[in-house]
């Protein structure tokens, strides 16, 4: 009978080795239903988070993507998925943001994205950059809020979840970014009315 016992293990560990890839394969490929089904949505609240720069939103979508898929193993079911990733895509496109004002401070003359900023600036070049201009003057957490609340249409308490602030909190900053916004623009409206 003790000659049968490291067979026995044998086919244990088979098929525990079997069961965990077909439990991979079903993840993987939920992920990526996940990611077809949240690209779009993702690679647009990433352009507006980094200031319309094309490449620069392919790249920090991608990365979240990829952030998000290495970490689903320490996923919890705490928040929905789609605020867990939401809050990751929001943290990569501040790293991006903060490391690109470091390569502007140490490269003034490079300016990278000039060129995707223009092809996407079709209707009104002017006015599209003043409202870039306008939002990137916002600090990083007002700009999350307005982002995720006034062109993502997320409801404040979906905001809120996503930046990991308190739903008074997210209120507050998009306060202060749509009084900062009006003063800013405040010359369109009279332009508008005249």
């Amino acid at each position: 009978m003790r000659a049968m016992r490291p067979v026995e293990e044998r086919v244990a560990t088979v098929e525990v080795v079997a069961t965990r890839q077909r439990l991979d394969e079903d993840l993987d490929r939920r992920f990526v239903r996940f990611v077809a089904e949240r690209r779009e949505r993702a690679r647009r609240l990433a352009w507006r988070l980094v200031g319309g720069h094309d490449a620069a939103a392919d790249d920090v979508t991608q990365e979240a993507f990829l952030k998000a898929y290495r970490g689903l193993g320490k996923f919890r079911d705490d928040a929905a998925l789609d605020t867990w990733f939401y809050r990751i895509l929001v943290r990569q496109a501040q790293h991006y943001r903060r490391w690109r004002a470091l390569r502007d401070l140490w490269f003034p003359s490079r300016n990278e994205g000039d060129a995707d900023a223009a092809t996407t600036m079709q209707s009104d070049p002017v006015l599209k950059s003043r409202i870039v201009a306008a939002l990137e003057g916002l600090s990083s957490r007002q700009r999350q809020a307005f982002v995720l609340v006034h062109l993502e249409e997320l409801t404040v308490k979906e905001a809120a979840a996503i930046m990991g602030k308190a739903d008074g909190t997210v209120k507050s900053h998009l306060h202060r970014a749509l009084q900062a916004l009006r003063k800013d623009l405040a010359d369109l409206g009279r332009e508008i009315a005249e």
